[in-house]
């Protein structure tokens, strides 16, 4: 495959997203100004943009034009940030710090940051309807369903609710797979669909394969978080470390040690390369971000 190194490319997609949610955000100075400032706040000016990555990575997969792909990456990441608003609430995580600075409700108050995350979904859905994104309004319609499944109890925020009520008590693997399958595989998964459906049409079975690379490296996301969350440190993760743990969460760590904690994200791994190969240099994007889910050190 030609073109820039993964780092490179990876640095470009941050800074043309940086741009488009710009555009596509409302300007601070249309009113409600304070609610449109922390819209922006929360979006803009950090993060890995590791799902708008993975919307690329699938659209090269199908070939897709760059200005669907970049509408679809900004639905997503705007859905992401207006997760992490919420997940950061007091009556949430209760986190202050958040991609290095403080989180929305503390930069500006509890309900100013309950509205920023409720106005951010739903203008993540209206880009979708008011963009053109596929070359049939129903593959359209089936990514916007697709997107709001994942978003909603049977996705997102119903592993947030799993997650809430696993505070203190037992669970076991396959219930924390499940949770985790939903509250940030979900998105991850949804990423990938919706950016290969934006170019040509493929196959079930191919999708299936799409799907399959997703939900590993859904998984292997979370993984690495929870062993980051044990080793890592504030400054280097931009959020509170070790903050599961003091809460007495489930995590990866928790339920297996570290070394096999660190095995397992890399079995996903192979998995997720596994899942794509079919796709041959069409996918190579694909495997970088997974090796960088992975490898990744905050």
């Amino acid at each position: 495959m030609s073109g820039p190194d993964f780092d490179t490319w990876s640095r470009e997609v941050a800074a043309r997203m940086e741009v488009v949610l710009g555009e596509l955000l409302p300007a601070s100075r249309i009113a409600p100004a304070r609610l449109h400032d922390a819209m922006r706040y929360s979006t803009l000016g950090g993060g890995k943009r590791v799902r708008a990555m993975l919307v690329m990575g699938a659209g090269q997969v199908t070939r897709a034009d760059a200005r669907r792909l970049e509408i679809v990456a900004a639905a997503v990441e705007m859905v992401h940030a207006y997760s992490l608003i919420h997940d950061d609430l007091p009556c949430m995580d209760d986190d202050v710090l958040r991609r290095g600075k403080p989180t929305c409700h503390v930069e500006f108050d509890e309900a100013t940051a309950l509205l920023a995350g409720d106005a951010l979904q739903s203008l993540a859905f209206q880009l979708l309807a008011q963009h053109r994104l596929a070359d049939e309004a129903g593959a359209q319609l089936g990514m916007i369903e697709h997107f709001a499944s994942a978003c909603g109890s049977r996705g997102m925020a119903g592993g947030q609710a799993i997650d809430l009520d696993a505070v203190g008590k037992p669970m076991a693997l396959p219930e924390l797979e499940y949770m985790h399958i939903l509250k940030t595989g979900a998105l991850i998964r949804s990423s990938v669909i919706m950016g290969a459906r934006c170019g040509q049409a493929l196959s079930q079975a191919e999708l299936d394969h799409l799907d399959r690379y997703a939900k590993c490296v859904g998984l292997a996301f979370q993984v690495v978080d929870d062993i980051l969350d044990e080793e890592g440190d504030a400054a280097a993760l931009g959020k509170t470390a070790g903050k599961d743990k003091a809460a007495q969460k489930p995590t990866y760590t928790s339920l297996m040690s570290l070394a096999d904690a660190k095995r397992f994200a890399r079995e996903l791994l192979q998995d997720a390369e596994a899942a794509v190969e079919g796709f041959g240099d069409r996918a190579t994007r694909l495997r970088e971000i997974a090796a960088f889910i992975v490898e990744r050190r905050r």
